[in-house]
């Protein structure tokens, strides 16, 4: 997977703090430096991330810019996830206020948006929300 953005270091620092990880670990799959970054999760998720010079990110839910590659993220629970993704530089778009959803939706530093979902209810965001997956 890769995410366009403006700044690669800085969009890899973000999602290691939230993932956990190792940025920029070498690995022959995958380009380093000058315009690229990676992170690399425990459990084996490799995010590619490189620079864009004019990179547009999307706003949702306009679909003129559409969310392109949205990740929905499990997390046990979503209070602590959101004051985690906050202080690593997230923007909280939606918090579902009244609605008794069991997820969250932010943008990254670089516009991406990105759902915590709260795991182990058995429901997915995409059920709850069809209209997410557009």
């Amino acid at each position: 997977m890769v995410l366009d953005c403006s700044d690669p270091a800085r969009l890899a620092e973000f999602y290691r703090g939230l993932l956990g990880g190792e940025a920029d670990r070498p690995d022959e799959r995958w380009a380093l430096g000058d315009g690229w970054a990676t992170l690399h999760t425990a459990g084996g998720l490799v995010l590619a991330i490189q620079r864009v010079a004019d990179h547009r990110p999307p706003r949702w839910p306009d679909l003129a810019r559409p969310q392109q590659f949205p990740l929905d993220l499990g997390v046990p629970d979503l209070d602590a996830a959101q004051t985690r993704a906050v202080a690593a530089g997230a923007k909280l778009l939606d918090d579902g206020a009244g609605t008794g959803r069991s997820w969250r939706i932010f943008a990254d530093p670089a516009g991406h948006p990105f759902c915590l979902v709260r795991h182990g209810n058995g429901e997915t965001a995409a059920a709850q929300s069809p209209e997410r997956s557009a």
